[in-house]
Formats: C-alpha cells, structure tokens, sequence
C-alpha cells in the first residue's frame, strides 16, 4: 500500500507538472489568438480609410482633370479672342480713337444747332456714317479686350481650383500610401501572431496527448488503491468480527460458569446468556 500510494503520489506530481506546462501553452495561445484579433480589427479599419481615401482620390482626380478641361477651354478662348483683336487692330483707322470721337462729336452738335443745307446735311451725315463705322473698330476691339479680361480672370480662378485640387490629390495620396503602408505592416504582424499562436497549439494537444497515458495510469493505480482499500476494510471487519465473536464466547462462558456457581448474573450478562439461548433454540 505504502509503494503504491508514493507511485500515485509521483504520477501526481507528473500530472501537475504537464498540467502547469499545458496552462502556459493554453495562456500564451488565448493571449495570441486575442493580440491576432484586435490586428484584424485594426486591419478592417485601415482598410476601409484607404478605401475611403482612394474613393476621395479618384473625385479629385476627376474634379482636377475638370478644372483642367475647362482651363484648356479658356485659353483657346482667349487665345481667339486675341487673334480677332489682331486682326481688328489692322483695321484700325490711322487716326485715334479720341481724335474721331472729337470729329463725331462736333459734326453732331453742328447738326443739331446750325441750320443747313439740304445737300451739306447729307454730307454731314455720310461723314457721321463713316466716323462710326471706324469708331465701331476700336468699339469691337475694347468689346474683345473687355471679354479677355473676364476670361483671364475666370481663368485664374480656375487655375487656383486646379491647383488647390492637386494639393488635396498630393496630400490625400500620401494619407493612403501611408495607411496601406501601416495596414501592410499589420497583415505581416497578424500573420507571425496567428502562427506563433497555431504553434502553441500544437504544442497544447501534444502536451495533452501525452497526459493521457499518465491519466490512464492514475486511473489504474487509483482503482487498484481501492480495490486494497475495500479489501484491508473487508478484512478488518472480519477480523472484528471474530475478535467481537470469541469475546462474547469467553463472556458467555464466564455467565454459564458464575450461574452453575449459583451467583448474581448482571443485566449484561442475562442479555447475552438470554440471547444465546434464543440462538440456540433457533
């Protein structure tokens, strides 16, 4: 009994030890399995702002390419607008703009505040004719040069549209390399986690493959205990009994002598004489 209780008492502690071990394995791979985890939620989430960023990226390039259609649109505007203003400005009568208007001017007032002629009138007139006519050149071309102006301005706010559209392009570009960087860095992270983690649990079922035999032979060795146990329990009560037995004999023989001897039996001893007549009779 004693060797076999110092052999349950050494596979116990087997058992403890390969116990200890497999609880080491179990919190270092519920602790990787969690770390892995919250990389795949970190993950999702880089994943869906470099979504967001490139989605943001390809309305900008197409903001930025609209800008950039309509500032192409603008110039060859302009750039016509100044070839009909050089063209105009072969045509332009020798003398100035001031100079007509003047000679316009006092024609008119003469027309109106001096009493003419049939024949000067109409002279008068055709000559007011041909003053417009050619004012009407340096007309057209203030006309173009006004609308150039406009243009040139509309063109400059395009152009700082343009610009502003490239930067934020630039800066949003540079957001989304630098997260799918970092989301890379922590695909690569998740990946040695979840191995390290698949590692330790290999090493968990191992280690707990190989509880199993202990396990059997605690069992065995548990069962043969009690199988001792039930039969030193079996003996000792026999034992008991006959011990039990050969006392009430000597008791019994010691009642029958004092009653043949004619002395006072005691109560106990009355029972026991009483008790084997009854098993006598029976």
């Amino acid at each position: 009994m004693t060797i076999l209780s110092q052999q349950l008492a050494a596979l116990r502690d087997q058992i403890n030890k390969a116990s200890a071990e497999i609880r080491i394995y179990v919190e270092k791979r519920d602790s990787l399995n969690e770390q892995f985890k919250n990389l795949r939620q970190e993950i999702y989430k880089l994943r869906n702002e470099r979504d967001r960023l490139n989605m943001e990226v390809r309305t900008l390039k197409q903001q930025r390419e609209e800008a950039q259609t309509k500032i192409r649109t603008f110039i060859e505007e302009i750039r016509m607008r100044r070839q009909r203003i050089t063209e105009l400005e072969k045509k332009t009568p020798k003398r100035s703009h001031q100079e007509l208007q003047k000679e316009l001017g006092d024609i008119e007032w003469r027309i109106q505040t001096t009493s003419l002629d049939l024949q000067e009138e109409k002279r008068l007139v055709e000559s007011v004719k041909q003053l417009e006519r050619q004012l009407n050149v340096y007309k057209r071309i203030d006309q173009q040069n006004k609308k150039v102006t406009e243009l040139r301005k509309e063109l400059e706010t395009l152009e700082t549209k343009e610009a502003a559209f490239h930067q934020e392009l630039i800066d949003t570009v540079q957001k989304s390399q630098k997260i799918h960087s970092n989301m890379l860095a922590k695909i690569s992270e998740s990946k040695k986690v979840k191995s390290e983690a698949d590692s330790l649990h290999c090493a968990y079922l191992e280690a707990k493959e190989k509880t199993k035999p202990l396990d059997a032979e605690m069992n065995y060795l548990m069962e043969q205990r009690k199988k001792l146990q039930d039969a030193l329990r079996e003996e000792n009560e026999r034992k008991k009994k006959t011990a039990e037995q050969a006392l009430k004999e000597k008791l019994s023989s010691q009642a029958r002598d004092k009653l043949q001897r004619g002395e006072k039996l005691s109560w106990d001893e009355f029972q026991l004489l009483a008790e084997d007549d009854s098993q006598t009779q029976g």
